[in-house]
């Protein structure tokens, strides 16, 4: 009687950034839970300075991953999603950067990398959506990108785009916030046509635009309190200077109402008595079409994306798996 082919094991690939990745540590990590679940030898893919991981990501994909796990920053983490988009290979975020995006929305811990790790072999998989951007330049060219948690123009592009190398390094998402109140003062706000789902394009005056696909920031700022990764729509939120006093009121939504008062029933009624739509406006769309009078910069998930004259996109629902584990509480 002939002998049943041997079952083929599955294996896991890690994508890494170089300089963001405690190599010793993760090694040591995903080794003793790949020996606990037998899989085969983890193959391992080194990101470069030209290539921010998707490139490694399909090299992984062509030698059969199974799972990849993505280190380092939320740079890494978004091209890793990209070379996966579609292909129903989860991905395990291996969080190792300053803000942490996904990681946060997903309720990960973002330093045990043992629990990390653990989730690539044993935790559930989960779909969530993408954000797809395409970037229009002045000379024409164009650019397609997906992001994970949020794509913006405006105040918080240009300060990603201003933020200090050196003292990102230093203080961490932080350095944003410098950058931010750097912006806010000299600069004036943006002039943006805007359509959602193919409306005709309406003009608004803002300080920033943006696209979120999840809405926890670091800092356990709650920008967009009904985003959700999950339910095949972006939330866009704008943010306009109305009066001298638009920052505090701005501020008093994201950072009062969304984070304190709707986490209780009561404070979720004093919201609907008091709610103010005008300087916070939240829009929800399954396609997006953004213009500006002169070159803007851009941003996906806190990464600047040069200069753009108009940014088109839309929702990929269920394009991406993420694995996770089931004690964590993910925001969305």
């Amino acid at each position: 009687m002939p002998s049943s082919p041997a079952r083929t094991q599955p294996s896991a690939a890690v994508v890494y950034h170089p300089f963001k990745t405690d190599l010793v540590a993760l090694r040591a990590a995903v080794s003793a839970q790949e020996q606990l679940a037998g899989w085969t030898p983890t193959q391992w893919y080194e990101t470069e300075e030209a290539d921010a991981g998707v490139g490694a990501t399909k090299r992984a994909l062509a030698d059969g991953a199974d799972v990849v796990l993505a280190s380092g920053g939320d740079g890494t983490i978004r091209a890793v999603a990209e070379g996966l988009r579609g292909t129903g290979v989860p991905l395990t975020v291996m969080p190792q950067g300053t803000g942490n995006l996904l990681a946060r929305n997903l309720g990960m811990p973002l330093n045990d990398v043992e629990q990390c790790a653990r989730a690539a072999f044993f935790g559930r998989s989960r779909k969530i959506d993408l954000g797809i951007a395409r970037i229009l330049r002045s000379d024409d060219s164009e650019s397609e990108h997906v992001f994970l948690v949020l794509a913006g123009m405006g105040l918080d592009a240009r300060a990603i785009s201003t933020t200090q190398a050196a003292l990102k390094k230093r203080v961490g998402w932080l350095a944003y916030i410098d950058a931010g109140v750097r912006t806010m003062i000299k600069d004036r706000p943006l002039e943006v046509h805007y359509s959602v789902d193919g409306t005709p394009a309406d003009h608004l005056s803002v300080y920033s635009v943006m696209i979120g696909n999840c809405g926890l920031l670091p800092g356990g700022v709650l920008l967009i309190p009904d985003a959700k990764f999950d339910d095949g729509k972006l939330d866009v939120v704008a943010l306009r200077p109305l009066g001298p006093f638009s920052w505090l009121r701005i501020w008093n939504k994201i950072g009062w109402e969304n984070g304190v008062l709707r986490k209780s029933k009561t404070g979720r009624k004093i919201i609907d008595l008091v709610n103010d739509t005008k300087s916070v406006t939240y829009m929800q769309a399954k396609r997006f079409s953004l213009s500006v009078p002169s070159p803007e910069p851009v941003q996906l998930d806190g990464d600047d994306f040069g200069l753009a004259t108009a940014v088109n996109g839309a929702v990929d629902a269920g394009a991406l798996v993420v694995r996770i584990l089931p004690e964590w509480v993910p925001q969305g």
